[in-house]
């Protein structure tokens, strides 16, 4: 990838899938010795200042991941221009972003799509640990297709 990749990632409040694939994208690409600035948001303004749930950070943490530090905050119109890709965990939630942010969401795509294994990110938020175990799971073996899929188009497809 050429310079520095800037990804957004984008679920509804901000405090489940979207600081787990942030986590998990930073951590494969310092595996990988790729550039990432990664950040996530949310659509909605539920959790604004709150840290990930906490059986987000559990989960994270048993697999090697601090996302402790992490703080939910809302998608905002300058996001279309500090990330060359926005990317979203559900379908819901890239109708939500197109409505509520039509600069940003003009460029989004969903996660799993840009990563080549079609479908959704599940929320997990009502479920139990299980749930964010399967979300961690999914997540994880995506994000080195998604970075290699990046590399492999010069990582910044995403611009429009």
């Amino acid at each position: 990838m050429a310079g520095t990749v800037r990804i957004l990632v984008v679920c509804m409040g901000n405090i489940c899938r979207s600081p787990l694939a942030e986590g998990i994208l930073r951590h494969h690409a310092q595996k990988a010795g790729l550039e990432l600035l990664v950040d996530s948001a949310g659509t909605h303004a539920y959790h604004v200042g709150e840290p990930p749930d906490p059986r987000a950070v559990a989960v994270a943490r048993q697999r090697g991941i601090d996302i402790t530090g992490l703080r939910a905050r809302q998608v905002e119109a300058a996001d279309a221009e500090r990330f060359d890709h926005v990317l979203v965990a559900d379908r819901r939630n890239l109708e939500d972003l197109r409505r509520r942010q039509p600069a940003v969401g003009a460029r989004a795509r969903l996660l799993l799509e840009v990563a080549g294994a079609g479908g959704e990110v599940p929320d997990p938020y009502y479920g139990d640990e299980r749930d964010f175990e399967a979300v961690f799971e999914l997540l994880d073996r995506a994000a080195p297709r998604l970075l290699a899929r990046l590399a492999a188009d010069g990582g910044t497809s995403g611009r429009g």
